[in-house]
């Protein structure tokens, strides 16, 4: 399993060894998927930017987003209730996420309110989305990301907004996507494996590797991205395995020394 932002590549810039490791993969016939908790994106869009931007191939089947993992998730909650009802604050990939599970738009009081990344965030939609909490509505997060890695630094990421609505709410969320169990849960059971048969690969110890210690896979931190040795060397649960690039990473026999 393995993420995009920080550890594939930065928005539009390269990071060769990434398609040198994805190549090896599918050499090695080795199953992978990249979860990412970026829900701007429908998971075909994903597979384009890969082509197109970074001469990665891979089809959609190799894709789970934070936002399929949050409809698949709401999914399961609203089967028991039978309301599917969403205020959402976020992109086309999670709209249509949720959409694609039977989910309709309530600008009042709807069942769930979902904050993920949105780049064209309001102050209308936050005051819609805290309205609708304080009237009884579920607040989910998509993930907790504090930034994001693109060409330009290190941006906003999805949990900044999140923030922002739990001290307007003073709620806490329901995250799904990383650092939390569930997209990799998910993910394990669409890859067959089982965790102990699974290497989570990040960038960035607070989520990709936090996700894999919670699901119970190894992990693997490439310091290409957030998490830097200085800081991860504070941490009190390591990651199994650490390299500079995705290069010094054997498929069978772990780190190059």
């Amino acid at each position: 399993m393995i993420d995009l932002d920080g550890t594939v590549y930065a928005g539009t810039q390269r990071y060769p060894a990434a398609k040198r490791f994805v190549e090896r993969l599918q050499a090695a016939r080795i199953p992978f998927k990249f979860v990412t908790n970026n829900t701007t994106k429908l998971p075909v869009d994903v597979v384009r930017n890969l082509a197109d931007n970074h001469d990665i191939h891979v089809t959609v089947d190799n894709v789970y987003t934070a936002g399929l993992a949050t409809a698949d998730y709401l999914d399961g909650l609203a089967g028991e209730t039978g309301k599917r009802t969403v205020y959402v604050v976020g992109e086309i990939g999670l709209r249509q996420a949720l959409a694609a599970k039977g989910f309709t738009v309530d600008e009042e009081r709807p069942q769930y309110v979902v904050v993920g990344l949105d780049s064209d965030v309001t102050y209308e939609k936050f005051a819609k989305a805290i309205l609708a909490i304080k009237r009884g509505s579920t607040f989910i997060g998509t993930n907790s990301d504090s930034n994001i890695p693109k060409a330009r630094g290190l941006m906003p990421g999805a949990g900044a907004l999140v923030d922002l609505v739990r001290y307007a709410t003073q709620t806490d969320p329901i995250f799904v996507g990383k650092p939390e169990p569930i997209i990799l849960r998910n993910s394990l059971a669409q890859l067959g494996v089982s965790a102990e048969q699974a290497l989570m690969v990040g960038d960035n110890y607070q989520t990709d590797i936090l996700a894999g210690i919670h699901a119970g896979t190894d992990t693997l931190l490439v310091y290409t991205g957030v998490s830097t040795p200085e800081q991860v060397a504070q941490q009190a649960i390591q990651p199994t395995y650490t390299v500079a690039s995705l290069d010094d990473w054997d498929l069978t026999r772990g780190p190059r020394v």
